[in-house]
């Protein structure tokens, strides 16, 4: 029979693996926290702080935006490539990553995106300006959109340096108020991860391997949308090929269902140590790794959530950019908050309470703390309440 998991024992697992179960405190380790995470997703929105630099200072509220830049460009602990988006990933998981180079390299081979982007003889001379100059961006270059300017279409050479940045030509050297700079990848990867060839079975077990491991439980789709990094089908076979290292588990939805899964070797251990998370209201981003697999966050704990970016404003339920609230191993809501870096001051839109919660004035002094801690975490002095 399969090993049961109830589901305060599932959300414990889940938080535990992702890092959201201790307290955010002690002395930071930052290359520690990205390689438990696997990868940081990087997005430009800073509504309060970039999504990066939140899901970072809620594992650990002594990070600060600065560091992730040194870890990027002076200490060369991370690299950037492709998972969901664009992502800040262990450097030393560099050659297990060569796999996503090629599926991304056959992916645009397929694409009618890429099909006004410069020839392989413009994409030499922007390599051959790149090794004169050092890292560019893509303001460095003037090709022009030819026909008509429709609001997704990119400039010839834009469309080049992405190309030669998703099959490893290029790599991101650092960035600059968020804008990537381009280099050749042997002056940014080290060369002994450079030497490194593993075959592409022994690439899929590893992200497969990795991917449940952070997991701590998941769907063959689970595995699969981790890092996005094989297809489903892949990972289906990878499942049925190693049934010795595999746990088969029922996992205990939120609605009281279960769902077949799969889990690691060390799952009983990992019940048995299974701790309460902290008790500690949390504000999480809307792309922390615990919120982005939507099906996963509603299995888990019946929580229901959407980010509005792109739904035009009249047909919102919530609104633009609305964080998650966690208490313990439970959402007991959603809050829409601002960051006015120039005025110091942090504000509160609207707040909504999640269905048969109690919003009971110890939970309001929890949230007062946290919105202090994210205050000074954004540099501002005020926090301050515009809600009805």
């Amino acid at each position: 029979m399969a090993l049961r998991i109830s589901n305060r024992d599932a959300r414990r697992l889940w938080l535990e693996a992702q890092g959201l179960s201790a307290a955010p405190t002690g002395p930071l380790d930052l290359p520690g926290i990205i390689r438990r995470l696997g990868f940081v997703q990087l997005d430009t929105i800073r509504v309060v702080a970039r999504a990066h630099d939140h899901i970072l200072w809620s594992r650990n509220q002594n990070y600060r935006e600065p560091l992730l830049e040194k870890c990027l460009a002076r200490d060369r602990h991370v690299f950037e490539h492709f998972t969901h988006d664009a992502s800040l990933i262990p450097m030393d998981f560099y050659p297990m990553w060569r796999r996503q180079f090629r599926r991304m390299e056959a992916r645009f081979e397929r694409s009618q995106w890429y099909r006004t982007m410069l020839d392989a003889a413009g994409r030499e001379d922007i390599k051959a300006r790149i090794a004169a100059e050092g890292p560019l961006s893509t303001k460095a270059f003037d090709t022009k959109i030819e026909g008509p300017r429709e609001m997704w279409r990119r400039p010839p050479h834009k469309l080049a340096l992405d190309y030669m940045w998703y099959v490893g030509d290029l790599s991101t050297s650092h960035r600059e108020n968020f804008t990537k700079h381009y280099d050749l990848t042997h002056r940014v990867i080290p060369q002994d991860l450079r030497d490194v060839v593993h075959a592409d079975d022994a690439q899929l077990d590893w992200l497969c391997r990795e991917a449940l491991a952070r997991l701590a439980f998941g769907t063959v789709g689970d595995i699969q949308r981790f890092w996005a990094a094989a297809d489903l089908a892949e990972v289906k076979a990878w499942t049925l090929a190693n049934p010795e290292e595999l746990v088969p588990v029922e996992v205990e939805c939120a609605d009281g269902q279960w769902t077949a899964a799969l889990a690691p070797t060390d799952i009983e251990t990992r019940l048995q140590h299974a701790q309460a998370p902290t008790s500690r209201l949390r504000i999480l981003n809307p792309f922390d790794p615990v919120v982005r697999d939507r099906n996963r966050l509603t299995r888990l704990f019946g929580f229901e959530y959407r980010i509005e970016i792109f739904v035009p404003a009249a047909k919102r339920q919530w609104g633009y950019y609305v964080y998650p609230l966690l208490e313990g191993d439970r959402f007991v809501g959603r809050i829409e908050v601002k960051s006015d870096r120039d005025k110091g001051e942090l504000s509160v839109h609207n707040l909504w309470v999640e269905p048969g919660v109690k919003w009971t004035g110890a939970r309001q002094a929890k949230l007062d703390a946290e919105l202090a801690r994210m205050a000074r975490f954004v540099g501002a002095t005020d926090v301050i309440w515009l809600t009805d």
